[in-house]
């Protein structure tokens, strides 16, 4: 991959928005802990230094080795960024009478700055901070400033080295992605050659070299990831390519021979395999989500093992693991950010697995994904499938799973999905499911008490999963889904629909 544009995580959460705006302008980046900066720089173009929740006035304030690319490079700097070229390159920046968070506008544009083309002189920007610059670095000129930020943004004389306060990666900075172009196509000269033909090519070809004649063994989930990757690598590989789904018990409802039944005509060699006692085995008296999902994760390993070794010389493991995995599981790629959660597909083999893991799809986010599963041919009917998470059910279960609470959520999902489906809502959903709540609550039917399950139906709408907002789905639809599960689902008299946003809340529960 042509290593376009490097970004310097330093543990913001908008870190990956920052990605997710470069990838928009067809320009391929990455994003590496600042501490970790690869030692080759050659295949890059320019860098952007991110965000942090830290002070780079304080004694944990973090410190880049910026001396293979400061001045010797296009540089852009984003908020800590800025703050830290300031700081610690002659000029001050000092705590803030008020924290400066959230929407403000230019009230100052200087005349003539490329950076700065194209943007209106009053536009909307974005403040999360609680530090502000007082004084610019050496050489530094301010080019912008809003009512309460008089250095929001600064160049330094002398080098292609720019800084801004705000955040130009966030939708509420309306031409903050005007901003990243003019400096990454305008300034820096990189190309816009990103694409997913490009990407196909570029990726077979990687794989070819990289597996050879070896044989891979991919489990596939029916969803897009997994889709996507398998025909990929049956691309680069052909018939050394062997695909495993697997039934852990944790499926939709009928889900199982669906998938297999929908792979049939795609040239792919796909073997099912119903493991559903390993995984409730594996689950037995787990309540805690961690440790549901790496279960689940040992589970799915045992099962891919025992098949590959019913196979001679298979050398690699194939998975449909996606950039946002990788983010979330590993802290932005082993930056200083907060893990979120664990994915199943993430992190790595065991000792005893004595497979490599091939990981085409590793870099790029969802929508990409859906891209370039078009760009392969890909039924669009398979590409607009939710996503659906690794673990399956087990992390809408809350507390423990048994196959009597997996019964009872399957039908509640079948209700709902079936639902959006048929009154035309399911494309207009990003992802949705329903959750089984450990609460009972008490309802009456007919002239009986009764004190049974409670679910909570999910909707959301997203490009990526690293943000989402609930959808609101009408009223009358979800009255006629609520009546429909407590009337055809034995043990569940209570329906709740979630209107939680993410962040603060993750779209799922587990």
């Amino acid at each position: 991959m042509q290593h376009n544009v490097l970004i310097l995580d330093f543990g913001s959460q908008y870190t990956q928005l920052i990605a997710r705006r470069v990838r928009e302008l067809n320009i391929f980046c990455e994003i590496f802990p600042f501490d970790k900066i690869p030692a080759d720089l050659s295949s890059y173009k320019a860098v952007i230094l991110g965000g942090s929740p830290c002070s780079v006035r304080s004694e944990e304030a973090l410190h880049p080795d910026l001396s293979q690319i400061r001045g010797k490079m296009p540089l852009l700097a984003v908020c800590y960024g800025a703050q830290y070229l300031a700081h610690f390159s002659g000029g001050e920046v000092a705590a803030s009478n008020t924290r400066e968070y959230g929407r403000a506008n230019l009230s100052y544009i200087k005349e003539g700055e490329v950076f700065l083309e194209g943007v209106s002189p009053n536009s909307q920007v974005w403040m999360s901070h609680s530090d502000s610059i007082k004084k610019l670095p050496t050489n530094g000129v301010m080019i912008a400033s809003t009512k309460d930020v008089e250095n929001a943004a600064y160049k330094i004389e002398g080098e292609t080295t720019y800084a801004i306060q705000f955040h130009p990666e966030v939708y509420h900075s309306t031409d903050g992605k005007q901003m990243l172009e003019n400096f990454l196509v305008k300034i820096a000269q990189v190309p816009q050659n990103f694409t997913p033909n490009a990407f196909v090519e570029e990726v077979v070809a990687e794989m070819k070299t990289k597996i050879g004649n070896d044989k891979v063994v991919l489990g596939l989930s029916g969803g897009v990831d997994s889709t996507v990757a398998a025909v990929l690598l049956n691309k680069a590989i052909g018939d050394n390519l062997y695909c495993i789904f697997v039934n852990n018990g944790l499926l939709r409802k009928n889900e199982f021979q669906s998938v297999l039944d929908q792979y049939k005509g795609m040239g792919l060699n796909v073997k099912g395999v119903d493991a559903s006692k390993r995984f409730y085995d594996a689950l037995a008296g787990l309540d805690d989500p961690e440790a549901k999902r790496k279960a689940i994760g040992k589970a799915f390993i045992e099962v891919f093992d025992d098949e590959a070794h019913q196979l001679t010389d298979v050398k690699w493991l194939g998975q449909g693991t996606i950039y946002p995995d990788v983010i979330e599981s590993v802290s932005a790629t082993g930056g200083p950010s907060a893990t979120i959660k664990s994915h199943h597909n993430v992190g790595g083999l065991p000792d005893f697995m004595k497979l490599q893991v091939v990981e085409p799809l590793r870099m790029l986010f969802k929508d990409e994904v859906r891209r370039v599963g078009r760009s392969l041919g890909i039924d669009e009917e398979l590409l607009g499938r939710h996503p659906f998470p690794g673990p399956g059910l087990a992390i809408r279960i809350l507390g423990d799973i048994t196959p009597e609470k997996v019964a009872i959520l399957q039908e509640v999902d079948a209700v709902f999905i079936n639902g959006l489906k048929e009154h035309g809502l399911y494309d207009k959903v990003w992802q949705a499911g329903a959750i089984l709540l450990p609460v009972n609550s008490v309802g009456v039917m007919g002239d009986e008490r009764t004190y049974e399950k409670v679910v909570a139906l999910r909707a959301v709408e997203s490009t990526d999963g690293m943000t989402a907002d609930w959808v609101h789905l009408p009223y009358e639809f979800l009255m006629k889904i609520s009546n429909e599960i407590i009337n055809n689902v034995r043990g569940v008299n209570r329906v709740v629909y979630d209107i939680s946003s993410k962040p603060p809340a993750t779209i799922e529960w587990e």
